[in-house]
């Protein structure tokens, strides 16, 4: 039971630092907002749900962002660090209630944390902005959450699929 535990921190531990790096290496891309179109933190935690189960993909959703912010400033803690620690928490949580209510159904789970995780995401925006004089609707929800991140939705549609099935032959992840 012990080896289980630790094996699940160190994962976990793994895909924040994953996380971290990611989100350094796409900084240097030549688009404007690189991580608010490539997602790079969304990846890790998402596997880090599959991986390593709802509390640990939830702890990893809420830390990434988080030491992001104390290690470099980004993404800035309010509104845009808040609202992706709860964002990036509940994509790490509903990944894998999803992927266990579904019994490995991992396109099911990985769409329906995504769908769940915007949802959180634009609630808090909602709350967060309602303090500020910024505003935010239904257009900018949209435009930040889906348009915006496109290419960074179909990148996780492509590559995490592949991600867990290889886990998945690694024996690493058990899919009843």
């Amino acid at each position: 039971m012990r080896n289980v535990q630790l094996r699940k921190i160190i994962f976990t531990a793994l895909c924040i630092s994953i996380g971290l790096i990611f989100a350094q290496i796409v900084k240097v891309i030549p688009i404007p907002y690189p991580g608010a179109v490539l997602l790079p933190m969304h990846i890790p935690v998402l596997i880090c749900g599959f991986l390593c189960g709802r509390a640990y993909g939830a702890l990893s959703g809420l830390l990434l962002p988080l030491i992001g912010f104390i290690l470099t400033g980004m993404p800035p803690i309010f509104p845009t660090g808040l609202s992706m620690m709860l964002e990036l928490a509940t994509y790490g949580a509903l990944t894998a209630i999803i992927f266990d209510y579904t019994k490995g159904k991992v396109y099911i789970s990985l769409i329906g944390a995504m769908i769940g995780g915007r949802i959180v995401m634009g609630i808090v925006n909602t709350v967060l902005l309602s303090f500020t004089d910024n505003a935010y609707g239904w257009a900018i929800f949209i435009s930040g959450s889906i348009v915006t991140a496109l290419p960074g939705i179909i990148i996780q549609l492509i590559l995490i699929p592949i991600i867990v099935l290889s886990l998945k032959r690694a024996k690493l992840i058990t899919i009843s």
